[in-house]
């Protein structure tokens, strides 16, 4: 239970239906555990409802998320860690996702060594709306394969079955396991070993992701018989539904894979991001970089640095350096606007650029320019001023030099 606080505090997170925060766990707990550890042991424990939470996806409609209470978080974290000391040694050594030392870039890197192989035809297969259809009472029979203890098995069908709060009204849900949950990951992973199986058992080599799943073939006709083979055991067995529109058979290279695109070159399989990717860290960036945001530049500098640390140590295993480069002056340009659209007045600007080094000539001559703020971002007003030292010194971390680290260990 000490370690499942440290990482539900850890994880921070949003509040529940209670409103209460992570920082307030630790003293409720003190006042209140020694009743809820009765209440869980006796099985009287009754979890509260989870609050919906609505994200808008890159491709259109919504990802629903379930976030519990913190409370509710804690009791789960406890029993996800405990399970996984059962489970994860029995899960398949293609599935990646939510798993202890496993994660996207190894999946990555396996995909590329089917490719490399000559398997260069992929099954993608996407399962729709995944979380919000699992069945309880499949879930629930191969959990109870492993678990004797009637109780967990009750707790944990209780979190399935919890509700959901939407607008004040608690909704009743009969299938699905809400995304937010520390359970949830694993209790997907638990839901499609037996996918997993049965794809080893038919010896394909393939890769898995929750509910993202590449088989890889080495011809087309193999890969559609494939499709409508493991199409109908998804759907018979698992209950689930394959998103025919999202699936399809095809060369890896023109598919997408957790944000990666796998490309060939000289016969050899590499990692590159896909355009989706791409264009979505674009839209974040340009949204920091609005020059109608008021911001200070600090702030600017700062909010970069979150976004482009988690982007880059993620994406930082494709081959991207002439993207990364690329994406490192656009970024110092959007700065450059913004500083020059603070700088309204004549005056600012002539005495920012004199602080700047500029002679007096110069400095006048810059400060009464007429041209716009992204000409003037791009031209040697603002190039020779504020240089990538400057920008450097102010703390802002540069993509390419990251990659350059990624790739040199």
């Amino acid at each position: 239970m000490n370690l499942a606080l440290k990482r539900v505090i850890s994880n921070k997170g949003s509040h529940g239906v209670d409103g209460m925060p992570v920082y307030e766990l630790k003293q409720f707990l003190k006042t209140n555990w020694i009743s809820i550890r009765e209440n869980i042991l006796n099985g009287e424990y009754r979890p509260m409802p989870v609050r919906r939470v609505e994200i808008p996806k890159p491709n259109g409609g919504t990802r629903l998320l379930g976030i519990p209470t913190v409370l509710d978080r804690l009791i789960q974290q406890a029993i996800a860690q405990e399970l996984n000391s059962i489970y994860d040694r029995r899960f398949s050594e293609s599935s990646f996702g939510f798993r202890p030392q496993r994660g996207a870039k190894d999946a990555i890197k396996k995909a590329e060594q089917y490719i490399n192989e000559g398997y260069r035809w992929v099954v993608d297969m996407d399962l729709e709306k995944f979380f919000d259809k699992v069945n309880h009472d499949i879930l629930m029979y191969k959990l109870s394969r492993s678990i004797k203890d009637k109780r967990v098995l009750s707790l944990i069908r209780k979190y399935l079955q919890s509700g959901i709060m939407i607008n004040g009204v608690v909704v009743r849900n009969e299938e699905g396991t809400p995304q937010g949950g520390p359970l949830s990951p694993l209790l997907s992973n638990i839901m499609l070993d037996e996918l997993d199986k049965e794809l080893e058992m038919r010896g394909h080599k393939f890769c898995r992701y929750a509910d993202d799943c590449n088989i890889y073939g080495k011809s087309e006709r193999a890969g559609k018989r494939v499709m409508e083979n493991i199409t109908a055991f998804i759907e018979r067995k698992l209950k689930l539904k394959v998103n025919r529109e999202k699936s399809a058979v095809d060369r890896p290279w023109r598919r997408k894979f957790l944000g990666f695109t796998l490309n060939l070159m000289y016969g050899k399989a590499y990692a590159s991001i896909s355009k989706q990717s791409l264009n979505r860290y674009k839209d974040k960036i340009k949204e920091i970089l609005s020059r109608s945001k008021p911001m200070t530049l600090e702030q600017r500098v700062g909010k970069l640095n979150l976004i482009n640390v988690g982007w880059i140590n993620y994406y930082g295993i494709a081959k991207c350096k002439g993207i990364v480069e690329h994406l490192d002056i656009w970024i110092r340009k959007r700065l450059r606007m913004c500083i020059w659209k603070q700088w309204k007045k004549v005056r600012t600007r002539y005495k920012n650029l004199k602080k700047l080094g500029l002679e007096h000539y110069q400095a006048i001559k810059f400060a009464n320019t007429r041209k716009g703020y992204w000409r003037v971002a791009n031209s040697a007003i603002l190039n020779t001023t504020l240089t990538n030292k400057f920008f450097s010194d102010l703390g802002l971390k540069s993509l390419t030099r990251q990659y350059i680290k990624i790739h040199s260990t």
